[in-house]
């Protein structure tokens, strides 16, 4: 399991209605480097989903550091997409603590921006957030 004394750095990340607190660990000897989100490897959580390891690894590929750091993430809050958003916010807040010269990196491709999109609240009267029933003049 991970020991404390290599607890480098956390992130929060938000998106939807998910939550990310992700932890960086520095890597013991002999030891791989892994994401591991809610207590399971990173590929099972996210169903082996293509799309969603790559957007989770992505912060590392832009700066190299694939096999360097132990990522431990606790989610909670919304579906796969919304916690994969949070994930990789959550990560990218990390790593610039770590290290502020990656700041410059990780915004130029857009992964410090909070995407504030949120699903529209249901309006009384209404049968959706903005649906209504077809207006008959007669």
């Amino acid at each position: 399991m991970v020991i404390k004394d290599n607890f480098l750095a956390i992130g929060v990340g938000r998106r939807k209605t998910a939550v990310a607190i992700v932890k960086v660990y520095k890597l013991n000897l002999n030891e791989k480097s892994a994401t591991i989100v809610n207590d399971r490897f990173g590929d099972v959580f996210l169903q082996f989903n293509p799309m969603y390891l790559h957007c989770i690894n992505l912060p590392l590929l832009l700066l190299n550091l694939e096999n360097n750091y132990r990522i431990v993430v606790k989610t909670r809050g919304g579906g796969l997409t919304g916690k994969t958003g949070a994930i990789v916010l959550g990560l990218s807040r990390a790593l610039c603590s770590i290290n502020p010269s990656y700041r410059s990196t990780l915004k130029r491709a857009g992964l410090l921006s909070r995407d504030a999109r949120s699903v529209e609240r249901k309006k009384s009267g209404l049968k959706k957030a903005r649906k209504a029933s077809q207006y008959s003049k007669r």
